[in-house]
């Protein structure tokens, strides 16, 4: 059972992966009178530690929990609310938290003080889309105190050489396309190529969606957003570790 939620919302753009957030895309579809750069707690803060009218949680123990998919959860402006966003998270020990983020550099930021090794329902997936992003990132998160490590290559802009980065502090790397009209080619040559590094590491690998511009064997395809999903799981390239 998966869950979203988003105690913030907005960001701003950082780095090449940025250019054509989805988040920017979704507000401007939905006619978000606020700027999408402007950062604002919401309404569902509190989400996970919500109550029935019996005092047990609205969002049942066991569920995975993908978090701050509407901004960036260490963005800076979250900053002040972030301490009491892990509150939440260590009193919700029984539900699992994906924080997916391009900012590992500001792990520390706000970073409660009982943190130690790390919470154990907690997964942290730095996100990379090309090979600069991730010599300057990845070599960052490894060295963090996180008790569950992914690498999340999306939207994936160019070839990537990790296999300096794969060993078994790396629990997946997933990979995925961009979505969008405006979209930049994924080239199935790419994905094909992380997934070979991680089965010579024996690290699980994830094809999680092909992009809205595919190239595979030379053709380039369009593909519907409702399909991009469905389309990567077809390939069947994801593994598992041995």
């Amino acid at each position: 059972m998966t869950r979203g939620w988003n105690p913030w919302h907005g960001c701003h753009k950082i780095s090449p992966g940025c250019k054509y957030c989805y988040v920017y895309r979704q507000d401007e579809r939905y006619g978000t009178e606020i700027p999408s750069s402007q950062v604002r707690k919401t309404l569902s803060f509190d989400l996970p530690v919500k109550r029935k009218r019996d005092k047990s949680y609205k969002i049942e123990p066991g569920t995975l929990i993908f978090t701050c998919f509407s901004s960036d959860f260490f963005v800076e402006d979250a900053d002040e609310w972030r301490t009491g966003a892990w509150k939440i998270i260590k009193e919700r020990s029984d539900l699992t938290f994906y924080i997916f983020t391009k900012r590992i550099d500001r792990f520390y930021v706000s970073l409660p003080a009982d943190w130690g090794e790390g919470y154990e329902n907690v997964i942290i997936g730095c996100t990379i889309e090309n090979q600069d992003r991730a010599d300057y990132r990845i070599p960052v998160f490894k060295r963090l105190p996180v008790k569950h490590k992914t690498i999340i290559c999306a939207p994936l802009l160019e070839k990537i050489n990790l296999t300096a980065y794969l060993d078994n502090t790396i629990e997946e790397v997933a990979a995925s396309g961009e979505s969008g009209n405006e979209a930049r080619i994924c080239d199935y040559n790419w994905v094909l190529d992380i997934r070979n590094q991680c089965i010579k590491a024996n690290i699980p690998f994830c094809f999680h969606q092909t992009g809205a511009k595919f190239l595979k064997d030379g053709k380039l395809y369009h593909i519907k957003r409702r399909f991009q999903v469905s389309q990567a799981a077809k390939a069947g390239i994801d593994f598992k570790e041995v």
